[in-house]
């Protein structure tokens, strides 16, 4: 058997002696067993090999970590000084596990009962202390794609963040609050790196409401409360969210790439539709030529939104269209009404092919609905002639939609309906659920990142080191 000679410092002397000699007799004695032609529980291998990869890599972080720390009775932490007042091991988390760390913990010189510090935390770069950045960065990703119940069984599975739900939920919502407060900026530092994909030629912006629950206080009920009756009741409520995309298409209107963005009821539109206006202008200064398209569906307080931020004066001409299928749904239903099954098809494709080939369909379709003489026909509870006659004539002035295929333009407001669907509808309305507008925010804010492919670069800037000077000092207080 051949023997290595590894030199490693004295600190890296416990890295050697059980983790790495562990893994390296696990190795040989699965090869051991191959060389002998009988069949093997490679799955068996398989886990014990993680297990062996995972203590190796806790005793790897245990000694850089335990490098971070200093063990000084002062120190100077960005030109202030700090006295030691204790040293204490800590559990810190990483991928493989949590691993103990001895810290010394400081106060700054003349503060009787401030908040201490430690230069392992601090030089780390630790999410609420403990949590080492890619563990956190990790667990929040989980959180955000599920229940933090469905994150500890993924990772369970995994192999990888042996931890419990309520540490996903904790964390998760730790680097929320890291990146909530400053998105603004950071959608901005991300929109200024992106590149345009070349063969984009023109942007749309839509945005559209969703139902959520929330959690909302609920009165008590008059006279004595009974026994055990909770003592801040509370009720779930459906409220409106918003959710707003940005999409370029290439030149037949395909889309190439969007980003999206959330809002929960308590915050309004207002912050989002700000963000989908600053993207517009940094896309636009990139790429000068982008053609805008505003869509939505008939919704006022959509295209009330939309038209106060996109201005003439900032944006020059802009296209705007109602989502062409929520118009044929409307159509569709009047034909319908008027005609039948069968013949309601020919004429619903009768329509639908004008409307693409000639702007002056809309008027011509209001027209023969209302030659009809059908308007207050009822199909049940509805009129479907009556809401398609409305639809057309409160937006007839959005329907150029021969125009905007002339041009190669988007005509339907698809992205911002399947980011209703993904990113509120399939996280966070399972059965039961209920939020607050904090943790809300959250995952909202979290999930859109994920959803617009911009989740690394967004961790990478929320997570970016601070700058820190720490050095040995004596406290002249």
């Amino acid at each position: 058997m051949a023997q290595i000679v590894i030199e490693v410092p004295d600190a890296l002397k416990p890295l050697l002696d059980k983790p790495l000699r562990g893994f390296v007799k696990a190795v040989a004695a699965q090869m051991r067993e191959g060389e002998r032609g009988r069949r093997v529980d490679y799955r068996q291998f398989e886990v014990k090999l993680a297990a062996r990869t995972a203590a190796l890599e806790r005793a790897g972080h245990q000694a850089t970590l335990s490098a971070l720390d200093i063990d000084a009775a002062h120190v100077s932490i960005n030109e202030e000084r700090y006295a030691r007042v204790g040293r204490h091991p800590e559990d810190y988390k990483t991928p493989a596990g949590p691993v103990e760390v001895w810290r010394s913990l400081y106060r700054r010189c003349g503060e009787r009962n401030g908040a201490t510090v430690n230069t392992v935390t601090l030089r780390s770069g630790a999410v609420a202390d403990e949590w080492l950045p890619e563990t956190a960065k990790q667990m929040a990703h989980l959180l955000q794609q599920g229940t933090s119940r469905e994150a500890e069984d993924t990772a369970r599975r995994m192999g990888r963040l042996p931890y419990s739900r309520s540490s996903f939920e904790r964390v998760g919502h730790a680097l929320g609050e890291m990146y909530v407060p400053r998105h603004h900026d950071i959608e901005e530092e991300l929109i200024r790196a992106f590149e345009v994909p070349g063969e984009a030629k023109s942007v749309s912006v839509s945005i559209d409401r969703v139902s959520l629950p929330m959690e909302e206080p609920r009165a008590r009920p008059p006279g004595r409360p009974r026994k055990n009756a909770p003592k801040k009741p509370v009720q779930r409520k459906f409220r409106m969210a918003y959710c707003g995309t940005v999409t370029m298409h290439d030149a037949d209107g395909k889309a190439l790439h969007t980003i999206r963005y959330g809002a929960m009821p308590a915050t309004g539109a207002d912050s989002l539709v700000t963000s989908l206006a600053s993207d517009i202008v940094a896309l636009r200064e990139q790429r000068p030529g982008l053609d805008i398209m505003k869509l939505c569906d008939g919704a006022a307080e959509m295209w009330g939104l939309l038209d106060a931020e996109f201005d003439e004066e900032t944006f020059g001409r802009t296209y705007s269209l109602i989502d062409f299928w929520h118009l044929i749904e409307k159509l569709s239903a009047a034909a319908n009404a008027l005609h039948g099954d069968d013949e309601a098809r020919a004429v619903t494709k009768r329509w639908k092919l004008r409307l693409l080939n000639c702007n002056a369909a809309a008027s011509e379709i209001l027209d023969e609905l209302t030659a009809s003489g059908k308007e207050h026909v009822s199909v049940g509870k509805d009129s479907p002639v009556h809401d398609a006659m409305t639809y057309l004539e409160n937006n007839g002035h959005r329907m150029q939609y021969a125009t905007a295929r002339r041009r190669g333009l988007p005509i339907g407001s698809g992205n911002v309906e399947a980011t209703c669907k993904t990113l509120v509808g399939q996280r966070m309305k399972r059965a039961g659920s209920r939020w607050k507008t904090a943790s809300g925010d959250h995952v909202l804010h979290l999930r859109a990142l994920s959803l617009s492919d911009r989740w690394d670069q967004a961790m990478n800037i929320t997570l970016r080191p601070k700058p820190v000077r720490i050095q040995g000092a004596c406290c002249s207080g």
